[in-house]
């Protein structure tokens, strides 16, 4: 089955002379979550904006659905999605009208049970009579969001699309995304919240300086990049590490009650057992020894510090 999302050598340089992607090549397969991560200025959001339209490239092409986003834009934008950063409404309409008329501008004939599905999906049925600006900020992103699917997208950009929202609202939200996933609705993000990118993205994209780093299955990526610890509590603070124990390139905490080893290869993992017999060898005794595992945003941080591709 073709990729829902193609891009080849994708560029853009704005007048200012601000190059903000260069050359980024990417595939996001139909009805998969994929996540798009980044420090602010990366280039995530102009990379979405030009996929939506809202953008020209300067150079390169972006595909959706097999169309090309240039001369099948009247296409391409009917199936697309888009929940923006800002919060963005018709301040003195209603929710109910709002959300038709987004549906609306895409030409799609009157729904009422679908906006009410939406609507119910989102929390907001209560509130389809109430003016937005009676809203309180978590509402109006709900909202952006039954704006966005009002006209039944096969793509969903979610950029930032629980920043500043309470841990209730991002359940919901979540939620709502596990059930379009279900249905076949492709949906790309960006977030902060790495723990959600774990827990739901099937990929994951790590951008910086318009250029993107890597793109794996998130615990492929975890795997692969993330390092294990193998961590020693002491019976007994040290304060210098003997020198028979430096190949092993150890890490001592603050209090020197803790000795850390890190261990990613074969070989690192085998060293272990010498680990254990050179710290008999020195008198230096453990209580408890256990292992930690680095998570998506450690790999994150050290793949934008060392900008590795």
């Amino acid at each position: 089955m073709p990729d829902m999302i193609s891009i080849t050598n994708l560029s853009k340089t704005y007048s200012s002379g601000f190059q903000a992607l260069s050359s980024v090549n990417l595939d996001i397969r139909r009805g998969e979550v994929f996540a798009l991560l980044g420090p602010n200025g990366a280039g995530k959001s102009t990379l979405i904006n030009i996929i939506c339209g809202l953008v020209d490239s300067s150079s390169g092409s972006v595909m959706v659905d097999g169309q090309d986003v240039i001369r099948k834009y009247r296409y391409t934008r009917s199936i697309i999605g888009l929940v923006p950063q800002e919060l963005n409404t018709d301040t003195f309409e209603t929710v109910k009208n709002t959300v038709c008329f987004s549906r609306g501008l895409f030409g799609k004939p009157s729904n009422y049970e679908y906006i009410e599905k939406i609507l119910r999906d989102l929390s907001l049925w209560d509130k389809r009579d109430c003016l937005i600006t009676s809203l309180s900020g978590g509402m109006k992103r709900r909202l952006l969001i039954a704006k966005a699917l009002s006209h039944e997208p096969a793509v969903l950009f979610l950029d930032e699309p629980t920043a500043g929202v309470d841990v209730k609202l991002r359940h919901d939200m979540w939620r709502m995304v596990r059930n379009l996933r279900e249905s076949g609705v492709t949906i790309v993000l960006t977030t902060h919240y790495i723990k959600e990118v774990e827990e739901m993205a099937d990929r994951v994209g790590v951008i910086n300086d318009g250029k993107l780093l890597i793109v794996e299955q998130t615990q492929v990526l975890i795997r692969k990049l993330g390092k294990k610890k193998l961590i020693f509590q002491l019976h007994y603070p040290t304060i210098n590490i003997p020198e028979i124990l430096s190949p092993f390139e150890l890490c001592i905490s603050e209090s020197g009650m803790e000795l850390t080893y890190s261990y990613n290869t074969p070989k690192e993992c085998a060293d272990i057992r010498k680990l254990l017999n050179a710290l008999n060898d020195v008198g230096l005794t453990f209580s408890n020894l256990y292992t930690e595992q680095s998570s998506l945003e450690d790999i994150f941080l050290e793949l934008i510090e060392n900008g590795k591709a």
